[in-house]
């Protein structure tokens, strides 16, 4: 059976028609609809993170407030960008975050998107050793940041106090929460290095490469990639692959008034991106049961186990409830 989840970016602006005006109704709506995508049925509620942006920035507090009010649905990141993390404060955090959970935390990392701080992680304290990248800082964060979830010595115990001199651990410790990190990947090399590592993969909303092929098509090839190199690296649990899609189903007039004129929206967009090619998928509006004919046809979406689904967070809580409820019930069944 597929997961079907929602992703929302957190935009909050103060614009004519948003009802996300402030940072404080970003975020607490961001509760209020992981209650009520819950009951609908949907699986996963997902944030992106972003920093210096009016979006979410800070996950784990809100990660853990949407846990004290929901019981089922899966928590998550769709992603970290590790280049802003402290791994260490990071591992206390999201152990905390999936303790109140009761293990319900699905984290996505990865290197970040671009942003508008000109080297913003560099602002945080984080600045990438000579002749290394800003992918090698996030692998670098991110690789101690899973050996502390998995209670590894990361520092030395003082004798003075414990007696001994040993390897400590962070705490506190969450188990099973080192199966449940992603990494958000953009490419089709990135996702063999995630198998390899024995994360689960999370495949970005935008690939960093084009071939000429349909987006669809292009992370299918992706996610065939990675199962690959999942079997050869022997790893015993079963991967999890996700998508994002913008799925925007039109069964109300005023479904109709929001998204009955996204033609230019109908084809894969393809353009450059950190000085290199990228390519964007297409959105899905219309009709329930077109929809659905073109989902079958997204070799994506038949290979992925999750679908995440990014949502106008800027509509409101009722809205976005209404939309997912719809893709729920009238789309979701035909998927599997």
């Amino acid at each position: 059976m597929k997961k079907i989840g929602f992703l929302s970016f957190g935009h909050w602006q103060p614009i004519p028609g948003s009802l996300t005006r402030t940072a404080a109704d970003a975020h607490l709506q961001m509760i209020e609809l992981a209650v009520a995508a819950e009951e609908i049925g949907v699986d996963g509620a997902y944030m992106r993170v972003h920093h210096f942006a009016r979006q979410f920035a800070s996950p784990f507090p809100l990660l853990s407030a949407m846990a004290a009010r929901t019981s089922k649905i899966e928590l998550g990141t769709g992603v970290i960008d590790m280049r802003y993390e402290n791994p260490l404060y990071m591992a206390e955090e999201a152990a905390t975050a999936d303790l109140i959970s009761g293990g319900r935390l699905q984290l996505g990392v990865s290197r970040g998107s671009p942003e508008t701080a000109l080297r913003g992680s560099e602002s945080f304290g984080f600045v990438p050793q000579d002749g290394t990248t800003d992918a090698d800082l996030a692998r670098a964060h991110t690789e101690l940041f899973r050996a502390a979830i998995t209670d590894a010595g990361v520092a030395m115990s003082n004798p003075q106090m414990t007696g001994v001199s040993q390897p400590m651990g962070i705490l506190p410790q969450s188990p099973g929460l080192a199966d449940r990190i992603w990494w958000g990947s953009g490419t089709r090399a990135t996702a063999v290095s995630t198998a390899e590592l024995g994360m689960n993969l999370m495949s970005s909303t935008l690939l960093t490469e084009d071939t000429g092929v349909p987006f669809g098509d292009l992370q299918a090839e992706q996610i065939a990639l990675y199962r690959a190199a999942w079997k050869d690296a022997g790893w015993e649990r079963e991967p999890r692959v996700s998508v994002s899609r913008s799925i925007l189903p039109i069964t109300t007039d005023q479904d109709r008034a929001y998204f009955g004129d996204m033609s230019r929206d109908r084809e894969d967009q393809v353009g450059y991106l950190d000085n290199g090619i990228a390519r964007f998928g297409k959105s899905y509006v219309g009709e329930p049961d077109a929809i659905v004919k073109e989902l079958l046809d997204d070799a994506a979406v038949r290979d992925a186990d999750t679908v995440l689904v990014t949502i106008p967070n800027q509509l409101g809580v009722d809205y976005n409830a209404h939309l997912l409820e719809t893709i729920v019930k009238d789309i979701m069944p035909a998927l599997g």
